[in-house]
């Protein structure tokens, strides 16, 4: 099994864009942080956050995209992190079966999301940012036009995660505040 530092430098070795990685670095808190909320395996679930766009730099449609790096770490990485990578991705066709499953697709954009909203800012700090101006700017549908809000909403659908969007976005910029130095916010 890939532990974590194995997972990151695969990360570093297959992408070279730094804002993917700090996406993907990103998404590995808020995955950790939801497993924590659900008593979940947080490594796994971390794992499948930082791993999910591994291939994004590589894979030709994005229909492949999330698929293809459980094809390249194939026994190294559980089934669950596999399914979750690909599920990630409405485009592959996964289905979502999985609590980590709805986890990563709701997650994946809300990252997006809060970055957008804090980069607007003054500041342009995590610390000042808050779930109530990540949700006020989610309701308005030009302002970071390519996060997914449907996928995000999914976080209150009755099969997922059960979470209102300011609670949902509330433990999303908890956790990315947790290693704003490491994303440079």
């Amino acid at each position: 099994m890939l532990n974590r530092q194995e997972a990151s430098d695969f990360v570093k070795e297959k992408v070279k864009n730094k804002n993917l990685i700090k996406h993907m670095l990103a998404l590995e808190v808020v995955m950790k942080a939801l497993a924590r909320k659900y008593n979940e395996n947080e490594e796994q679930w971390g794992l499948a956050g930082l791993l999910h766009d591994a291939d994004c730099e590589e894979v030709e449609g994005m229909e492949r995209q999330g698929v293809l790096v459980g094809e390249w770490l194939g026994d190294k990485i559980d089934e669950t992190i596999q399914h979750a990578c690909a599920a990630h991705n409405s485009a592959t066709g996964a289905k979502r079966e999985k609590l980590i499953d709805h986890a990563i697709y709701a997650a994946d954009p809300l990252t997006g999301l809060i970055v957008a909203s804090t980069l607007v800012l003054p500041s342009k700090k995590l610390a000042d940012l808050s779930a109530e101006s990540i949700v006020k700017r989610y309701n308005e549908p030009r302002f970071a036009a390519g996060a997914d809000r449907e996928a995000i909403i999914s976080c209150e659908d009755g099969n997922g995660l059960n979470l209102s969007l300011n609670e949902f976005a509330q433990i999303g910029l908890s956790a990315m505040q947790e290693i704003s130095n490491d994303i440079d916010l």
